[in-house]
């Protein structure tokens, strides 16, 4: 990762930093190498990450699991229920026909009143970082799993019974798009 991707990693982990607590058990779906559990440095025993970009199974340096894999196959039978789960520029590289497993998969581990914290790319940003990784700037990491996916579908993946919304905003120039659905005692 270049200096500029390392800056806009760290801006989503800021944009999801208020809604984890002191001591929350938190999924971090698309984790990397675990950079929200170091940049945070608050997050609770039992979470873990998943990434099917990781080369193994392993630990970060806060001695959390980190699982190679997807979403929520590869999840370990023993893991959740978690406080937060966490996508960090994630549903972009998510096929449209994975879009529902994955909100059950997150309302079925995450705890009533728990938080589900979403940031997710406009579809142009794809452009400026085809640019920047022609220039060498950043990596573009997986940019070519984008596929246009469409923000204003992001309430109704994670809807009502199980999920309510509690915030959405802008960030990064009005690029970026911060979702934050509390799970609901409904379902």
């Amino acid at each position: 990762m270049t200096k500029i991707d390392r800056f806009l990693q760290s801006w989503r982990v800021r944009k999801a930093s208020p809604h984890v607590a002191h001591g929350d058990r938190v999924l971090d779906l698309g984790s990397s190498d675990g950079v929200l559990f170091e940049q945070l440095g608050r997050c609770g025993p039992g979470s873990m990450g998943i990434d099917p970009t990781l080369a193994a199974d392993t630990k970060n340096r806060q001695g959390f699991r980190m699982v190679r894999g997807y979403f929520p196959e590869a999840l370990p039978a023993d893991a959740g229920p978690f406080d937060v789960i966490v996508m960090l520029a994630v549903l972009e590289h998510i096929p449209d026909d994975q879009l529902v497993p994955l909100a059950k998969g997150c309302a079925r581990l995450l705890k009533p009143g728990g938080r589900l914290v979403i940031t997710v790319p406009s579809p142009a940003v794809d452009m400026i970082l085809a640019v920047l990784t022609k220039l060498r700037l950043v990596h573009g990491m997986s940019l070519e799993e984008h596929h246009g996916y469409d923000i204003a579908r992001t309430p109704s993946v994670f809807a009502a019974p199980e999920f309510r919304l509690v915030l959405h905003d802008r960030f990064q120039l009005g690029l970026n798009h911060r979702f934050v659905f509390e799970r609901t005692a409904n379902a």
